[in-house]
């Protein structure tokens, strides 16, 4: 009885069929709380919706604030365009539209379960695998977001973690090609979430380094850069400068970073809810505004530097407790006990990545310094602009991995780094 019980906590069938059970759960309850018109209509009222409209529409990809604005480079391009085709076959403004799009937010979630399982096996073994995809499998911010946001965060949870598990297995291969497809893969990655091209270096010189394969990378590369010149190439055409991905950083650096953010809730200033900033935006144009943003919030950090400190504290905590400033204080003060064990699971997943990593590092894994990368790279750039749950959740499932190795390893002294191809790393 025992044997069967550990045979079906550790099949990755049955944490799959469990992970897409408990999302389409909460889906269900979701929607039958609310009215089917509102969900028809508020979820796509951002950016990736409006662009996504603007399409379905035959307006090109376009503005992205509710208002026709213009063409923007605000997001790029896989996204909305997936958005679109919901919207285009569903109709804009349908709750089959929403169902859909949530449904396909919820499968790219529950797929994220398959390359977790194999990344830890290759790291700790079945234990690992399984703890890692299970933690996932009920992991509350990838059973809420993919219901409750139509942004690409679920999808770029799903590629960072196929990343990672492509990243291991390349560094076994022997064949040109397996290069080629990881370039693919990362263009692919690039075009959903720019942020992933922080840990671009670091995966893919582990990686170099692991396999001596020191010309087989620029093919990988090469491919990458492929899969992004035609958008680039687009940018150039629409906004005649440079825009080889996205446009909004300047923005987001200044709401992060600017006099009236201090004690304001940073979407009161952002051009889709404020008029004035809006007005702004059409006056000057997407480049223009955002250059003009992007100098004030220099300036901004240059003479209150202090207060630069504090917010960059506070955005870090936001991102390691998964979505709060005061996690304490939330904790104590909120009648929501459904708040606090999303707020307890986000901060003992913290810890508990944090723990991996030093297991690893103090084990000398071969794997520590690419699952390093994941929670000590990926959230700098959120650190000095804004931060929620919803920037975090790429490197979610690696959390969860490290996570995991803590909670199976940290009694295992005898844990040693796995080689590579001697099938020790699958075991």
């Amino acid at each position: 009885m025992a044997a069967r019980i550990r045979k079906l906590a550790t099949s990755l069938t049955v944490i799959v069929i469990v992970a897409f059970c408990v999302r389409a759960g909460y889906l269900w309850s979701y929607q039958a709380h609310r009215s089917h018109q509102a969900l028809g209509v508020i979820p796509f009222l951002f950016e990736p919706g409006n662009i996504a409209a603007s399409l379905a529409g035959g307006k090109g990809f376009s503005s992205p604030f509710r208002v026709e604005t213009g063409a923007t480079a605000w997001l790029t391009p896989v996204y909305p365009f997936l958005l679109a085709g919901v919207l285009r076959i569903f109709g804009a403004g349908t709750f089959a539209s929403y169902a859909v799009a949530a449904g396909l937010n919820i499968v790219f979630s529950t797929l994220t379960v398959v390359p977790l399982f194999f990344v830890g096996r290759r790291v700790g073994g079945v234990a690992v695998a399984a703890c890692a995809a299970w933690l996932w499998a009920v992991f509350p911010n990838a059973i809420r977001l993919p219901v409750e946001s139509m942004w690409d965060s679920s999808l770029a949870a799903l590629l960072a973690a196929c990343i990672l598990w492509a990243t291991f297995e390349l560094a076994d291969s022997r064949r040109v090609w397996d290069w080629y497809a990881y370039g693919l893969l990362w263009g692919l990655a690039l075009m959903t979430s720019p942020t992933l091209l922080s840990l671009m270096p670091f995966l893919l010189g582990w990686v170099v380094w692991r396999s001596k394969r020191m010309a087989w990378p620029a093919v990988a590369v090469g491919a990458a850069i492929l899969c992004c010149v035609p958008w680039t190439i687009r940018n150039y055409h629409v906004f005649h400068t440079f825009i080889p991905l996205r446009s909004v950083v300047g923005l987001t650096l200044w709401l992060g970073n600017h006099d009236q953010s201090r004690g304001v809730w940073p979407g009161s200033l952002h051009p889709i809810n404020n008029s004035v900033e809006r007005d702004r935006y059409i006056e000057l144009g997407e480049i223009a505004y955002m250059r003009e943003k992007k100098q004030e919030a220099l300036r901004f950090m240059a003479e209150h530097p202090w207060d630069e400190a504090r917010a960059c504290w506070y955005r870090a905590v936001v991102i390691w407790s998964g979505g709060s400033a005061h996690p304490l204080g939330d904790f104590i003060d909120t009648n929501s006990w459904s708040f606090r064990g999303i707020l307890l699971f986000n901060v003992l997943a913290s810890i508990g990545a944090l723990a991996g990593v030093v297991i690893l590092l103090r084990t000398r894994s071969a794997y520590a310094i690419p699952l390093a990368a994941f929670p000590v790279i990926f959230p700098l750039i959120y650190y000095i602009t804004l931060a929620s749950a919803r920037y975090r959740h790429p490197m979610d499932p690696i959390l969860l991995l490290l996570a995991a190795v803590a909670l199976v390893r940290s009694r295992d002294t005898r844990l040693k780094p796995r080689p590579f191809g001697t099938g020790q790393e699958r075991g």
